[in-house]
């Protein structure tokens, strides 16, 4: 989600000028009146006149954030993040050709419903690589599939065998460009890559 901004804010009793963050999963305020929020326990959300008003952990909240961005707030707010399917883009009308096994559950979950036996009717395709034999048998398959799109998961963290420092070397000395990032679970990442 990603927005701040500076502004005054309410908070039961107290009043102060902080510097409100509005993340993925909570709302923060940070300076002489420090709070955080999950979104998802924020109610009663409502604009009104120039600020974001609403009830968390029995406390009423107004931010001053300006009835047009009170507003974009607001909207974000309510918006559900997306699903990891969707951060992927696959569906059942886009399905992806899995070389492999998805093992982790999250991801499982995001291919429900949108594999495709057939590499040819598959817009891209996803490999789960562990170790660098994973990745280059990944990348001989890719080689010979029409679809330009390769999904390409592995583990986060320092100390594991393939990191994303060894594939982003290794993919673009072949000539791929990487364009998308994102989060698969606690321990995997994913990133979309396209051959140039």
């Amino acid at each position: 989600m990603g927005r701040e901004a500076s502004c005054a804010a309410q908070v039961g009793a107290e009043t102060a000028t902080v510097k409100a963050l509005l993340e993925a999963q909570a709302l923060i305020l940070r300076g002489s009146l420090r709070r955080r929020w999950a979104l998802a326990a924020l109610q009663h959300l409502q604009v009104a006149g120039e600020a974001l008003q609403f009830q968390a952990d029995g406390e009423a909240v107004r931010l001053q954030l300006g009835a047009a961005e009170a507003g974009r707030w607001l909207l974000k707010i309510q918006t559900p993040p997306p699903s990891l399917a969707a951060k992927l883009g696959v569906a059942p009308g886009a399905p992806v050709w899995l070389h492999g096994a998805a093992d982790d559950a999250a991801l499982a979950q995001a291919l429900a419903g949108a594999t495709t036996t057939d590499p040819a009717a598959a817009t891209q395709m996803l490999v789960v690589v562990i170790r660098p034999a994973d990745l280059d048998a990944a990348l001989q398959v890719h080689a010979g599939l029409a679809c330009p799109g390769l999904w390409l998961v592995h583990r986060k963290g320092r100390g594991v065998a393939l990191g994303d420092t060894a594939i982003r070397t290794v993919l673009r000395d072949r000539g791929y460009a990487d364009h998308k990032t994102t989060a698969v679970s606690d321990t995997l990442t994913a990133t979309r890559w396209r051959r140039g």
